[in-house]
């Protein structure tokens, strides 16, 4: 069983709704699958994982993680920064 699932991580996503009844960022998995594709594609391009245990794991598996933690933000398509940011700077 792969862990987290994908609804944990849209949970994760979404906690930072401020407002009631705000429309969630995610709400799909294609939108995760998105995402954490992206995020790997970034460390295989250089950037440092944002997790401690990533020696030896795979891209995806530490995207998967970074998200899950809370280190990398998932924002909207209306937004004018790109899709993935990191948690106090933007990529």
């Amino acid at each position: 069983m792969i862990h987290p699932s994908y609804v944990e991580l849209m949970q994760v996503a979404n906690s930072d709704l401020t407002v009631i009844g705000e429309e969630p960022v995610i709400n799909s998995r294609y939108s995760i699958v998105i995402a954490t594709a992206k995020r790997a594609r970034q460390i295989i391009g250089g950037d440092e994982p944002m997790i401690v245990k990533a020696a030896g794991r795979k891209p995806l598996s530490v995207a998967v993680q970074e998200l899950y933690e809370g280190k990398v933000k998932i924002v909207g398509e209306d937004d004018s920064i790109d899709e993935v940011t990191r948690e106090h700077s933007q990529i």
